[in-house]
């Protein structure tokens, strides 16, 4: 198999930014824009109680059926059903042809953190009775799917999103480690640190939750280990100046050296962990579907009680 259809590691330079990447960036940042905006205008009026609410003169704009508030509403209505789009995009030929997998999961990520947002100033931070079951069933759901997000990462995959077979990840890991047999920019040493894990045996005697954290523990750890290779080859001020190595440098071997190591760490991790992460994200796969067409129901009747109740 060619090696240009595998994932490759980055290497030192400016990285172009694509339009997906500038999409995403501008969502987040209108989202962070609206709520700090709601935030802002509605400080006094979402403390008070609810009893001083309908006196207060922003009462007609941030009520759930008030101006502002309904067309929060609407927001988040629309929100959730392309938040839908994603698994139906599955099934839907048409629609699984439209851009690329990995797109689809940033935006149904990005919507799926924003929507609880949107409907909590909607509902004007008042979670009660129907409504308010809702609303914790859909954090539910947005928390598992940032759960669900680090998983489905941790199932090592080709740029297409495709996943790699077992061949194929260790042969791309053999590959990293000849292109680092004969590198002399860092010394061998930290680059062991860099790579070092624990043995199958004890990653396999792990219980799946001990064996979770200690995959987030090995990517938190890993950009201080980064760090280290990087402060071998900068002096006092650079050191400084590129925060201790946690910044990227100028040095475009070293940055090579640097991306084929971490790349070849992050995949070592992943094929130790390959069977927990697999195990786990099928149990995932259950827990999070029902959530969501749970709250899709839950969803529809309170529109539809809403509706018949005149608030609409």
């Amino acid at each position: 198999m060619s090696s240009r259809s595998l994932a490759q590691p980055a290497v030192a330079g400016p990285a172009a930014i694509s339009w997906h990447q500038v999409r995403m960036l501008a969502g987040y940042f209108a989202f962070l824009l609206l709520f700090a905006a709601l935030a802002v205008y509605g400080y006094d009026y979402y403390w008070l109680d609810a009893a001083s609410r309908p006196y207060s003169a922003k009462h007609a704009l941030l009520r759930p059926s008030g101006l502002i508030g309904l067309r929060l509403g609407i927001l988040g209505l629309l929100m959730f059903l392309v938040i839908f789009l994603y698994p139906i995009r599955k099934r839907w030929t048409w629609l699984s042809r439209q851009g690329s997998t990995r797109n689809w999961m940033d935006f149904h990520i990005l919507l799926g953190l924003a929507a609880p947002f949107v409907i909590a100033f909607h509902a004007s931070f008042k979670f009660q009775g129907f409504a308010g079951m809702a609303f914790w069933i859909m954090v539910a759901v947005s928390l598992s799917g940032v759960v669900g997000r680090y998983l489905y990462v941790q199932i090592p995959r080709r740029v297409t999103a495709a996943e790699l077979s077992l061949d194929e990840s260790n042969e791309m890991l053999a590959r990293y480690a000849t292109e680092l047999a004969g590198q002399r920019t860092v010394p061998q040493g930290d680059m062991q640190r860099l790579l070092r894990m624990p043995g199958k045996e004890q990653a396999a005697r792990m219980p799946v939750v001990i064996a979770l954290l200690y995959m987030v523990w090995l990517d938190a750890l890993r950009p201080f280990r980064v760090a280290r290779l990087r402060r071998h080859s900068l002096g006092a001020a650079q050191s400084f100046y590129h925060l201790g190595g946690l910044l990227r440098t100028s040095n475009r071997e070293l940055e090579r050296v640097i991306a084929v190591a971490r790349a070849q760490a992050v995949l070592a991790k992943k094929l130790l962990f390959l069977s927990r992460a697999q195990q786990v994200f099928h149990l995932w796969h259950i827990v999070h579907k029902p959530f969501s067409y749970g709250f899709a129901v839950l969803a529809v009747i309170h529109i539809g009680v809403v509706w018949a109740l005149g608030f609409i």
